[in-house]
């Protein structure tokens, strides 16, 4: 009961702490017209020169989260058909970069609220020395521009993700608005009607319309809302079908004054599975705990692997 009685007291806190927030924000913006200053709000930039700034420091968070280690949780809503939740499933992990592209090791450590025990850790820890031991005896065999020609053709891969995000959408401003204190302009999109897609990516990014915030000061996305415009088949539909009307949010939050990275990522959607199974599920990701990755942590994870 006491346990109960101070969660409900926290959160009454915290909700009150989120409102001072807010409103503190708020006095803030409007500083200048109670002292009596009624200058105009600055006009929105150029379109064109805008996105063109996006653009170039723009980058997929698959690149950026290379650069760092951090904590995921995954929370796993399964629905009914009118939206009830049936089961709830979530999966902590520790996510360490490796020097190598593509080489990530996501250390699961959490089950459903449990920790994992340490046989099921050390398991976890064997599987991932496995996979690194592969790796160094393919590159102790000679293959080390075959590590060269992947990070190429990964920076490669982004580039042309970037530019048929560019292609694929039509893009419009939409306004300006205030995100946790900071200026953010809106952008509307939608996919340009008779543009045929040149990737796989493109023809996912086509049958989805929405809208995105950017920071105005640091030209990066903030905040993400879109939705599907058609039913989106995987496999040819024989995997899955997810249902029109599928939407996802993507916020992402600004780490140690330095760099923009995700902080939550939601899927709710309607669909099918291998053509029988009904799917009814509501996602969500979030992501904490970031820290610089360097060599020195690579060398240091593969010594407690080892160990």
């Amino acid at each position: 009961m006491r346990t109960r009685v101070l969660g409900d007291a926290m959160a009454r806190s915290l909700r009150t702490a989120s409102l001072l927030a807010a409103g503190l924000c708020g006095l803030l913006a409007a500083a200048p017209a109670l002292a009596g200053d009624e200058t105009p709000a600055p006009a929105l930039p150029d379109l064109k020169t805008f996105l063109a700034d996006v653009r170039g420091r723009l980058h997929s968070d698959d690149f950026l989260l290379e650069q760092y280690t951090f904590t995921e949780r995954q929370t796993q809503r399964q629905l009914d058909p009118m939206g009830n939740v049936k089961r709830v499933t979530s999966t902590r992990y520790e996510v360490y970069p490796s020097s190598e592209p593509g080489h990530t090791y996501r250390r699961l450590v959490e089950r459903d609220g449990k920790p994992l025990t340490p046989d099921e850790m050390a398991k976890e820890d064997r599987k991932q020395e496995s996979k690194e031991a592969n790796r160094d005896a393919r590159l102790a065999g000679g293959d080390e521009s075959r590590r060269a020609a992947a990070e190429v053709e990964r920076r490669s891969k982004e580039t042309r993700a970037i530019d048929e995000l560019f292609r694929v959408y039509d893009i419009r401003m939409a306004g300006r608005e205030t995100l946790d204190c900071r200026s953010a302009i809106v952008l509307t999109f939608e996919p340009r009607p008779g543009v045929e897609p040149a990737t796989r990516g493109g023809k996912i990014l086509r049958k989805f319309a929405g809208r995105a915030w950017i920071d105005e000061g640091d030209r990066q996305l903030v905040r993400v809302e879109a939705a599907l415009t058609d039913d989106l088949s995987i496999g040819l539909g024989l995997l899955a079908k997810l249902k029109k009307g599928a939407h996802a949010e993507i916020q992402r939050r600004k780490v140690n004054d330095e760099i923009w990275l995700p902080a939550e990522a939601r899927f709710v959607g309607h669909g099918r599975l291998f053509l029988v199974k009904g799917l009814h599920i509501d996602s969500l990701s979030e992501y904490s705990d970031y820290k610089k990755f360097s060599v020195a942590t690579d060398a240091s994870v593969k010594t407690d692997l080892q160990n």
